[in-house]
């Protein structure tokens, strides 16, 4: 199917995930000798260390949710209060560490998203995992991609929220809008992917994921 034939449309993603997205969360989520399907390092081939030193990763998972409106998806995405402690301010998808509680980072995931914006586990329905994503800080993170229901509704923990908003599927799932930004991080140039969509700068382990989902799901 070529990009200018897709719907984006939620119904249209979940037929598309049946081949395309990872029906069953990857090994390499659980056995940290192997390596991750994708990473902070992507766009930077001369890192090979660990950002943050030589610790052992750590397991997390996140959600990608995907509301499924009629006339076309959008994806939820959050905003960090600039009063954290990691990241302030930037824009993120709801999500954390797997707690020893969990069932899996599928559950994790779903957990930390009702925590976080007050989701309702019931309107999500998951459709399947992107490559696992190691990023510079330690985090082994499993990527769930989850339909919801567009009756949704919100409540964000302020402690961990500043704001949710909706981008078009569509948007993100377009190269175009795919850009290569660099910065000087700790005297080396590293590279990241960024997607600016308005006010709102979505880039880093964020866009990195986004691009993974693209790569998998519309590219041609």
């Amino acid at each position: 199917m070529k990009a200018q034939n897709f719907k984006f449309t939620g119904d249209e993603l979940r037929q598309l995930a049946l081949n395309c997205l990872l029906q069953d969360i990857p090994k390499s989520a659980f056995d940290f000798s192997i390596p991750s399907g994708r990473s902070d390092f992507d766009l930077n081939p001369d890192y090979h260390e660990n950002l943050e030193g030589d610790l052992a990763p750590r397991l997390a998972a996140v959600l990608i949710p995907v509301i499924n409106y009629e006339r076309g998806a959008k994806v939820l995405l959050t905003r960090r209060p600039n009063s954290m402690p990691s990241h302030p301010g930037q824009v993120a998808f709801p999500g954390g560490k797997v707690e020893k509680a969990d069932f899996g980072p599928e559950a994790a995931s779903l957990r930390e998203a009702q925590e976080e914006v007050g989701l309702d586990p019931n309107l999500v329905e998951t459709i399947g995992f992107l490559d696992t994503y190691q990023t510079g800080t330690g985090f082994r993170v499993v990527p769930v991609v989850g339909l919801v229901h567009s009756s949704y509704d919100l409540k964000l923990d302020p402690r961990e929220v500043d704001e949710a908003f909706e981008v078009p599927l569509e948007f993100l799932m377009t190269p175009h809008n795919h850009q290569k930004h660099s910065r000087i991080w700790k005297g080396r140039k590293r590279a990241y992917y960024a997607m600016p969509y308005g006010d709102k700068f979505i880039w880093g382990a964020t866009a990195g994921m986004l691009r993974n989902f693209y790569d998998r799901v519309y590219r041609d």
